[in-house]
């Protein structure tokens, strides 16, 4: 198991854990609502429902590699931005 730290930490007396199926024993609950999830693009697994965009069957923020990943997209998702209203 990995040890918390600003990247990772576990909150399996959280009632709702684990929110997704599991793949394998790494679970990662430091981003319990994604933050990309506004993103059209988010680079998830999500399909829509009724007009409502449905993350049930992604793994990214909970995977190993999942804090660095929303990180990268976040920065690239802000500079973007700055780009169009710098326009």
């Amino acid at each position: 198991m990995t040890k918390p730290s600003y990247k990772y930490y576990q909150n399996t007396d959280c009632e709702y854990f684990p929110c997704h199926k599991k793949n394998g024993e790494f679970f990662n609950c430091m981003f319990c609502y994604c933050p990309l999830y506004l993103l059209e693009d988010c680079g998830g697994n999500y399909k829509y429902y009724q007009g409502i965009k449905d993350c049930s069957d992604c793994l990214i923020p909970h995977s190993e590699k999942g804090y660095d990943y929303i990180n990268k997209k976040l920065k690239t998702e802000i500079e973007r931005r700055k780009k169009d209203v710098l326009k």
